[in-house]
């Protein structure tokens, strides 16, 4: 029987193709349906100035706790969206204080931690899939680098959701939200979180609805 994978960016890419979502940090000029579209057909896209910070404060995280020596990342130029490639002690980049303080909360956890489960929905064996940026003593722990950050901004993502589902035995989920100078966690317990399920129930009907069902069989089919 064929199984299909399904994944939080995914039903994220949905979610903000819908209506814009508090927990992504939107640029002034963004096409959501366009962008779902792309996801849905899996296409490769360029980094964006956001995604390239995302990587690169949690590289930083990752060489604090590894003890690395020197620190290799990608810088984007605001002015001429040029990528730049820069290389420097951990401890000379701008943000490594809270870099460190992050580093503190997540030592000792796995980190880049695999994790699957198969579930039926809507008459679909579905393969659920996520990597979790760190699981440590039965909690979750996802690093966000934003601009800005207000609480409960991440209250209607689909990420604490299903991770949660995918490791029962976890028994919360926090986000460390940091912009670089300032450090923040929203924790969201399993008793306070409502099951993926339902979500990803309305997202195959609304597939179905709109006719692109056939294409998420064709290109989100696990192997």
């Amino acid at each position: 029987m064929a199984r299909y994978l399904m994944t939080h960016s995914l039903m994220s890419s949905w979610l903000y193709a819908l209506k814009e979502n508090p927990f992504e940090d939107a640029a002034t000029e963004r096409d959501p349906l366009a962008e779902f579209m792309s996801t849905l057909n899996r296409e490769q896209r360029s980094p964006n100035a956001a995604m390239i910070n995302g990587i690169t404060f949690e590289d930083l995280v990752t060489a604090i706790l590894s003890k690395t020596q020197m620190f290799e990342y990608y810088e984007m130029d605001k002015r001429t969206e040029v990528i730049r490639q820069c290389r420097i002690k951990p401890a000379e980049h701008k943000w490594y204080g809270a870099a460190c303080r992050v580093a503190g909360i997540v030592s000792g956890g796995v980190l880049q931690y695999k994790v699957s489960k198969a579930v039926e929905v809507g008459g679909l064996t579905l393969f659920l899939y996520g990597r979790l940026d760190c699981l440590k003593s039965g909690e979750i722990y996802d690093i966000k680098f934003s601009k800005g950050y207000d609480r409960g901004k991440y209250i209607s993502s689909t990420q604490h959701p299903t991770y949660l589902k995918l490791v029962p035995e976890a028994r919360g989920f926090t986000y460390i939200v940091s912009n670089g100078s300032e450090v923040w966690t929203e924790r969201y317990r399993r008793d306070e979180t409502l099951s993926i399920l339902p979500t990803i129930s309305d997202f195959l009907n609304w597939m179905r609805t709109m006719g692109f069902l056939d294409t998420y069989k064709e290109k989100w089919q696990a192997k």
